[in-house]
């Protein structure tokens, strides 16, 4: 059975840091570009980050750069989601998916390419 279960999110205060995990289990993330996404009370699920199968190329949604990185361990069948100098703004359910193909392009990575949702993490960020 397909799964994506992420871990990770909680309370952290303004200018903190939390590292989100997705693990998957059922299929092999090898050959999967993989994504974050998140949705905030009242507002569309947007896109946070996205990183290819290798692992060579990453994009970022502009209200996170260079705040945020995003990595992947295959080995362990895990993507990662780095989230520094966290603002209350970031607050929001954070989701994992797998996109369709294995490069992270702004034509794949859309809620509506997703091919496969985790079940999402909260985060929120408050002081």
């Amino acid at each position: 059975q397909l799964q994506l279960v992420e871990s990770g999110g909680g309370l952290v205060q303004p200018g903190g840091s939390l590292r989100l995990s997705c693990a998957a289990s059922g299929f092999t993330l090898d050959y999967s570009a993989m994504g974050w996404f998140r949705q905030a009370p009242g507002k569309e699920r947007e896109g946070v980050s996205c990183i290819s199968s290798t692992g060579g190329s990453t994009n970022f949604a502009d209200s996170v750069k260079g705040r945020f990185t995003i990595s992947r361990d295959n080995a362990k069948n895990t993507v990662f989601l780095q989230m520094n100098s966290l603002k209350p703004e970031d607050t929001a359910i954070y989701y994992c998916a797998r996109l369709p193909g294995r490069l992270c392009l702004t034509t794949n990575w859309k809620a509506s390419r997703v091919t496969y949702w985790g079940q999402g993490t909260q985060v929120t960020v408050s002081s």
